[in-house]
């Protein structure tokens, strides 16, 4: 049977923390959560599925699909295993197939022979069965098979993705230290903000907060900016229902009326660099980009909105103490121009965190790289109430 209409065990995989955020775009999407863990949830479904789930999902990395479970104790164990199951009415005997891995096993020291044993398995049946072998390498640009195997458990997953899609196909000019584009769209998620209010970003960097903000607010899936996936390069895809997602798609976008999105960065070329990925994004008519000092950012009075700012976090020696003054003014700036908003500082330095002055409502985890952030939120009252305001924020 095809599995682009049987179901089986999905694990769509994510970066650290943000799981509570794809668990939540899994559910919007009509999909019910077997369980969920640290860096994913797993669900029951079909191939199809999965192309809608690839299309659709901002805070995803991989979205896999189990083709068999089995005991292996060493890398033979794997090989004889996947020799036995048919391969060939998966993969074309003509195609192109990549294998990945994520191995725990105490008789593996590196993961390229696991890869390579799994690729021999594969290789060997498809020459027995159809007289033919497909071709292989490391570019992710066909079909690709996943083995995970930890202890003497062991899984193998068609994956359906590929090529990431925490990364999200727009952004043709990083910049300096930017954002991954599933985290930035994680954390638009996890502020107030009702998609109609101003969003305003200072120091914005590439723009890639701006952006992801802009395209939530106008329900624009990252699948849009794609047109190569590995469920394309199995057998039994059909090319007019993936067409029909699509078209789904961009049928949904939706015009919001009268919204705001404001991003200014002091440099010249970070502002350059973000219009350009707002182009490539479809939202540069959208987004108020400008070259100012951070506290300079126009904030429309009485909107209500959400203030979202990243600065730098100061990694290296002598960094922290020369942007003490920075955090500070940030405070200020909130204080000063964003009463009524609710503000929010992404940050890996709780330290520097304590020179804003102001009491944080909550502080929601994140991680970026390999350092451990959070995002700090902080209600910024309005005239009509007094402004809570302690010595230090909370780290």
């Amino acid at each position: 049977m095809s599995l682009y209409i049987t179901k089986a065990p999905v694990t769509i995989t994510c970066h650290k923390r943000l799981a509570p955020y794809l668990e939540q775009e899994v559910r919007e999407l009509g999909f019910e959560i077997e369980e969920a863990f640290v860096t994913g949830v797993r669900i029951n479904a079909t191939m199809n599925d999965c192309m809608k789930l690839n299309l659709n999902l901002r805070c995803a990395s991989q979205v896999l699909y189990s083709l068999k479970q089995f005991e292996a104790n060493n890398a033979d164990d794997v090989y004889a295993n996947l020799a036995k199951y048919q391969w060939e009415k998966i993969l074309p005997a003509d195609g192109y197939f990549s294998v990945t891995s994520n191995v725990m096993n105490d008789t593996i020291n590196n993961s390229m022979f696991a890869n390579l044993r799994v690729k021999d398995a594969i290789v060997d049946r498809m020459r027995e069965q159809t007289g033919k072998r497909p071709e292989t390498g490391a570019e992710l640009k066909g079909a690709v098979i996943h083995l995970f195997w930890k202890n003497n458990q062991a899984e193998v997953f068609a994956d359906t993705t590929g090529d990431s899609l925490a990364r999200h196909g727009y952004r043709k000019i990083p910049g300096r230290a930017p954002m991954l584009e599933a985290l930035a769209a994680a954390t638009v998620m996890a502020t107030r903000w009702d998609r109609k209010s101003p969003f305003i970003n200072p120091m914005c960097g590439s723009g890639t907060v701006a952006i992801e903000a802009a395209l939530i607010a106008t329900n624009t899936r990252p699948g849009l900016f794609r047109t190569n996936y590995a469920f394309m390069h199995l057998i039994g895809f059909d090319e007019n229902i993936y067409l029909d997602e699509r078209g789904r798609l961009e049928n949904q976008i939706t015009d919001v009326a009268g919204l705001k999105i404001i991003a200014t960065d002091y440099s010249d070329v970070a502002i350059t660099n973000a219009i350009r990925n707002a182009v490539a994004a479809g939202v540069a008519d959208m987004i108020d980009f400008s070259v100012c000092d951070f506290a300079d950012t126009p904030v429309p009075e009485g909107g209500k909105g959400v203030m979202f700012v990243n600065p730098e976090y100061g990694e290296r020696l002598g960094e922290a103490t020369a942007l003490e003054a920075t955090y500070t003014r940030i405070g200020d700036f909130m204080k000063k121009k964003c009463g009524g908003y609710y503000g929010y500082v992404f940050t890996g330095n709780p330290d520097l965190a304590k020179k804003i002055g102001l009491k944080a409502k909550r502080r929601i985890e994140f991680y970026t790289s390999i350092i451990d952030c959070r995002m700090l939120e902080f209600e910024l009252y309005d005239g009509s109430r007094r402004m809570v305001r302690t010595e230090e924020s909370e780290g």
